[in-house]
């Protein structure tokens, strides 16, 4: 079978998040599926295979970091949809069934792809005991963002706090079922974007996620509430770096970046 490597929330190679995607005639034993995803060695592998029509959605997905599966991907979700298109598996929008519900994915003009993925609920919480020391930095304020996300959002002084970042790993996966989203107000919208974000998540073997997705449904609610604007952008910055349109839609949130394919192959086991 075919296995691809697209970078995902950028418009050129070796930037953005990179995801396997492999597209099946239906999902073999887990076993399986995480060995592919471990040696593909990438924060997610997105596995998918085509539905009856007449459903409800058109494809099944799902996405394994290293370690194990995860509830909710972005950037592997928007990897699969590019390859489906260029490849001519699929045409126009299409609707992914997932564990944390039914995905779409839509053309969104100029290449870009447009994500449709549920709202992160957020929970103001206090900020943990020891949270501070594991980042390397005093949060402002704590939020919960539920169970299909996962994440503590954390929000930091500014942009070159997020930036400066030298989290103890092993010391933050106390304080989430997942990890940490670290976050600022940008420094100077005029740059391109309203807000900065990095994403720690040693508890599903991931110690920095490059571009998230998944985050961003939770960043979207949070920065829109405090800059008072439904439609935002929101730089990752990873040492990758990548950017992701956001627009919160009540309990749906859009997520819109672009991809490029970077290597093809052939899966021999």
């Amino acid at each position: 079978m075919r296995i691809r490597i697209v970078d995902a929330f950028t418009d050129r190679p070796f930037a953005g998040n990179p995801a396997g995607v492999l597209l099946l005639d239906a999902f073999p034993e887990d076993d399986w599926l995480q060995k592919v995803a471990l040696e593909v060695s990438h924060a997610e592998t997105a596995f998918a295979h085509r539905l009856p029509e007449g459903g409800e959605a058109d494809w099944a997905l799902r996405w394994f970091t290293p370690a194990t599966e995860v509830a909710m991907c972005g950037h592997a979700t928007l990897a699969t949809a590019h390859v489906l298109w260029t490849t001519g598996a699929h045409e126009g929008p299409v609707r992914f069934a997932a564990r944390s519900g039914v995905l779409i994915a839509s053309p969104a003009g100029d290449g870009a792809i447009t994500l449709d993925f549920p709202t992160a609920p957020l929970t103001a919480v206090d900020v943990p005991d020891g949270v501070a020391r594991a980042l390397g930095a005093e949060p402002r304020t704590a939020y919960d963002t539920g169970a299909d996300v996962g994440d503590l959002v954390l929000e930091l002084a500014d942009e070159k706090t997020v930036r400066g970042l030298a989290p103890d790993h092993k010391a933050l996966a106390a304080h989430s079922a997942r990890g940490i989203i670290a976050t600022a107000r940008a420094e100077d919208p005029a740059r391109g974007y309203d807000f900065v974000s990095r994403c720690f998540f040693p508890n599903v073997g991931i110690d920095e996620d490059p571009v998230t997705g998944s985050a961003h449904t939770a960043l979207a609610p949070y920065w829109s509430e405090r800059l008072g604007r439904l439609d935002l952008t929101g730089l990752q910055a990873s040492a990758r770096s990548g950017l992701v349109r956001t627009g919160l839609r009540g309990d749906r949130t859009l997520l819109t970046g672009h991809a490029v394919t970077v290597i093809e192959g052939d899966l021999l086991v």
